[in-house]
């Protein structure tokens, strides 16, 4: 093939799949990341003696995965955990993109402070505040009801930090330019400022997404009813006082890890393309 004929396209391709002297050192790391999860799938397609006995056996008890979603109500737990989690991930990008917005551009008396507030709030454990928002949300009525696990998640310190970092890296004659054609604070906002906001706001979708529909610790203290389970409070379900279906357990793992995954695979590139170009100055 002559030089004429090749194209830069191609020439890009051939450089992105060049081996890296970093891939001797990124291999291993992945593989042994993944080792895990590959002990988990192998663990779900065992029989209840082969997972209770040492060491890694192959087997193919498909059925474990049927029987994990007859055996309990997974539907309604489905059902449960995407109603909260879409909830939870829809408020926090509307709340938190305002938020940022009025931290990163409006000037009001306290803003400095009220932002060091928030930073301050990234720092303190769950465990530290679980019981009192425990005691406001039975002071609203809401305890064991899905809106009690919405309620203290509807905006969160992460996303007001992420989103507002991304206003203050962008140019503000963008802005001013729409201002002097008329549009006002929201308006500028809506139509030019979140167009351009696909990634940081993917990464606050991602993050706001992974740990709602992996929580568990807060479903578990404010939710008795198993209608109310999620996914990950009802898992709990296959754990006996003496005995652990490790198979159905696994299994269910599985089966609620796979969105989750897709997901990400699908949104990484907006994840990475926010955290590897979008300063943080502050």
């Amino acid at each position: 093939m002559s030089e004429a004929a090749i194209r830069p396209e191609d020439l890009t391709t051939a450089r992105r799949w060049t081996p890296s002297p970093w891939h001797l050192v990124l291999i291993p790391l992945a593989l042994v990341m993944l080792f895990p999860f590959f002990w988990l799938v192998v663990t779900s397609l065992q029989t209840l003696t082969q997972s209770r006995t040492f060491g890694l056996h192959f087997a193919l008890q498909f059925h474990n995965y049927v029987d994990a979603w007859t055996q309990a109500p997974f539907g309604r737990w489905l059902a449960n955990t995407t109603i909260v989690s879409v909830t939870v991930v829809i408020s926090n990008l509307v709340f938190c993109s305002l938020a940022g917005y009025a931290l990163a551009r409006m000037r009001f008396f306290g803003s400095g402070a009220l932002f060091l507030v928030i930073l301050a709030t990234l720092m303190v454990p769950f465990q530290v505040v679980m019981v009192p928002t425990l005691l406001i949300v039975r002071g609203l009525g809401l305890v064991d009801t899905l809106p009690a696990l919405m309620a203290p998640n509807l905006v969160t310190p992460f996303g007001v930090f992420l989103l507002r970092q991304f206003f203050k890296t962008m140019p503000v004659e963008i802005e001013e330019a729409a201002r002097i054609d008329g549009a006002g604070r929201l308006g500028t906002l809506v139509k030019v400022v979140i167009p351009s906001m696909r990634a940081p706001l993917a990464t606050v979708g991602i993050m706001t997404l992974l740990w709602t529909w992996n929580d568990f610790l807060w479903p578990l203290i404010a939710i008795q009813s198993e209608k109310n389970f999620t996914l990950q409070l009802g898992l709990m379900t296959f754990q006996g006082a003496h005995t652990i279906n490790w198979p159905l357990v696994m299994a269910g793992t599985v089966t609620t890890q796979i969105p989750m995954l897709v997901i990400f695979i699908v949104a990484q590139r907006w994840f990475v393309q926010s955290l590897a170009t979008q300063g943080l100055k502050g």
